[in-house]
């Protein structure tokens, strides 16, 4: 039986919200980078239109991704309405790279003089206040963040399929490695990013509060449209489950 959810995003709002029916089942999952989209008033950002189409703007995929695990879990979710061109969600609000100026070799002129201050406070903040009250709703919750990204980078091929990112607790990471692993996949460790980046999203909400977490990174090629996502999302759900069983045992 497909569970019924409750999506909340008002204009006032810098994330959407799915409400989990039953309380979540032990899980929060998380997407920073869910959106391509601007507020109108913020217009192109000087941009040409066909970057926004482009990682630059958001994590391709991701969303969907998230939103199908959401759905097959019974778990809350949490995602950005607006694009990391905006404000990346997945950093500090000290850290150089909140408000970015120039993101893969394109110039970004409206963030150029942007007033990163009133951002956080308007997009920044009330994204992790989320998280923190869904937080506070359960009993130790395990955090899954969702990403993705690009087939390569700087003319070279990124091999690996999903990538899982993690710091200091490989309580759930360590185990979904494997289990990735044995379903066939190429699996990046700590690749192709690192899971060691302090203040970001996992680890101001997992590492912080001694909560079992991960960041699955997924290459974009799998996941370019609605249906590949939802598709990729029913090959990792199971995979996901048991991880989680050999997590707990």
């Amino acid at each position: 039986m497909r569970l019924k959810y409750r999506f909340s995003m008002t204009e006032n709002e810098p994330f959407e919200f799915i409400s989990a029916p039953a309380g979540g089942g032990g899980l929060i999952l998380l997407c920073d980078h869910a959106s391509r989209r601007v507020p109108q008033e913020f217009g192109d950002l000087g941009l040409e239109a066909g970057l926004f189409a482009t990682h630059i703007a958001g994590d391709i995929g991701a969303a969907e991704v998230t939103r199908a695990l959401a759905a097959h879990f019974g778990a809350p979710a949490v995602l950005a309405r607006w694009s990391r061109l905006v404000i990346d969600l997945n950093r500090g609000e000290d850290d150089p790279t909140l408000v970015m100026k120039l993101s893969d070799g394109s110039i970004i002129p409206g963030n150029v003089d942007a007033d990163v201050a009133s951002r956080i406070a308007r997009f920044h903040r009330p994204y992790h206040r989320r998280i923190a009250e869904e937080i506070s709703r359960q009993a130790a919750p395990v955090l899954i963040s969702v990403h993705s990204f690009t087939p390569a980078w700087k003319g070279r091929a990124r091999p690996w399929e999903v990538g899982i990112l993690w710091d200091r607790d490989g309580r759930l990471a360590v185990p979904l490695m494997a289990r990735l692993r044995g379903a066939g996949f190429m699996v990046g460790d700590n690749e192709p990013y690192s899971g060691a980046l302090e203040n970001d999203c996992l680890y101001r909400h997992g590492t912080m509060n001694g909560l079992p977490h991960v960041l699955i990174e997924i290459r974009q090629d799998l996941i370019s449209n609605d249906g590949a996502a939802r598709r990729f999302a029913a090959r990792l759900a199971p995979i996901l489950e048991t991880a989680l069983k050999d997590m707990r045992r």
